[in-house]
């Protein structure tokens, strides 16, 4: 099995048709968490086709993504406060495609 890492992904889209397709796109890579933050493990391959694709959607100029590298999706321990409404941290399940 590929080793895969914890990512944080985050962005700001400026159109409102752009960020609904950047939405609908990282949907299919991670777990979402807020409006426009995802937690995903990924192997290197995925991540660099996550990043491809995204790059493809958005317009350089006008909208900003945030890719952060939290580690080694087995060793990392992921600790969040949450203020407000409750928080549950993703578990990792399989997913049938």
């Amino acid at each position: 099995m590929a080793k895969e890492r914890l990512y944080l992904v985050t962005y700001d889209i400026s159109d409102p048709k752009r960020w609904r397709k950047v939405f609908r796109l990282m949907n299919g890579f991670g777990h979402w968490l807020q409006l426009s933050v995802f937690q995903c493990r990924l192997a290197a391959r995925r991540r660099a086709e996550m990043t491809a694709r995204l790059d493809r959607l958005i317009e350089p100029s006008e909208d900003h993504i945030l890719v952060v590298d939290l580690g080694p999706a087995d060793k990392v321990d992921v600790r969040v406060e949450s203020l407000g409404k409750s928080y549950e941290s993703p578990k990792r399940q399989a997913t049938i495609v």
